[in-house]
């Protein structure tokens, strides 16, 4: 849950360039290694922000798609 060594890189800063992205904005999908999440925000951060906006996410071998609206998600298989 710590951002790299001697740069300007914090958590809050990580998930405001995340979330106001080109497609975070057009509430698309956006997709992040989740070592990346764990390293650069932890899970308890990243999963806070997504309640606060009221956006879901799916983990997959490494990979997290988060859903940048509040529409409902539906696994299909």
């Amino acid at each position: 849950m710590s951002s790299y060594p001697n740069s300007p890189l914090t958590p809050d800063i990580w998930l405001r360039d995340l979330f106001s992205s080109k497609a975070a904005r057009d509430g698309k999908v956006i997709r992040r290694k989740s070592e990346d999440i764990e390293r650069l925000v932890g899970w308890p951060l990243f999963t806070a922000e997504l309640d606060r906006r009221g956006y879901h996410a799916v983990e997959k071998c490494g990979q997290v798609v988060i859903f940048c609206n509040q529409a409902p998600v539906r696994v299909l298989r």
